[in-house]
């Protein structure tokens, strides 16, 4: 195995955490939690189920773990294609991966603020989740920039143009998503629409890598002008 396909496997591994330790912190564990407009409900459940909340900051800090991984894993992949590019979708990569810190930051704090008691315990960790829960959803303008140059570059690199292009759509919909989330918060349902086709091509991106690695060609080069073939 070459050290590419190697480094392939390693970072498609690393987003499949990614997807997984999201799933499981954000989507799971939070929800069983985090109670909407309930102070004393959300203070209680950290109180009653301090263990899962203790493995939903983990998760979350898996989350991070990973985003950094795969980030570094695919500016190794793609740097040879175009390292602008591919140093665009580390940075972004790696932005959000601070802010995934940032909001796991709050919700760790609200479990400590929950078990610590007193008079405005309650209303102090309702704060806190919606303070994880907006720097979740101010995250996606950075996520949906980190797809789309992963796209470009998976379609610049010999990877299918479809899973490029998917990847570029869904980046563009995690851009508008963050906005429109704000802009017209009767549409949330609209905001979710938008997202679909990046988990589309995240799953495409993630098989691809696990299974077939890397491109079996390489990059499109240009071709060498008349004067340096004759140099």
């Amino acid at each position: 195995m070459s050290t590419l396909t190697r480094t392939a496997r390693l970072t498609g591994l690393a987003y499949l955490g990614l997807a997984v330790f999201g799933a499981v912190g954000f989507i799971v564990i939070r929800q069983q939690l985090y109670v909407p407009d309930d102070a004393a409900r959300t203070a209680a459940n950290l109180v009653a189920h301090e263990g899962l909340a203790r493995v939903g900051i983990a998760a979350d800090l898996l989350v991070v773990l990973t985003q950094a991984i795969a980030a570094m894993g695919f500016f190794q992949l793609f740097r040879g294609v175009d390292a602008l590019a591919a140093g665009s979708l580390a940075a972004f990569g790696l932005v959000n991966s601070v802010v995934i810190l940032v909001a796991t930051a709050f919700s760790a704090t609200a479990l400590e603020v929950a078990l610590r008691g007193g008079a405005t315990a309650a209303s102090q960790a309702l704060l806190l989740y919606e303070l994880n829960a907006a720097t979740w959803e101010v995250g996606a303008l950075f996520f949906g920039l980190w797809l789309v140059p992963m796209g470009w570059l998976a379609g610049r690199s010999g990877m299918p143009r479809v899973l490029g292009w998917t990847l570029v759509v869904g980046g563009v919909g995690y851009v508008l998503s963050a906005f429109v989330y704000y802009l017209v918060p009767d549409a949330s349902t609209a905001a979710g629409v938008l997202t679909v086709p990046a988990t589309i091509g995240e799953v495409w991106m993630i098989g691809y890598l696990l299974i077939k690695g890397v491109p079996g060609r390489p990059p499109t080069q240009r071709r060498p002008a008349p004067q340096d073939a004759m140099a």
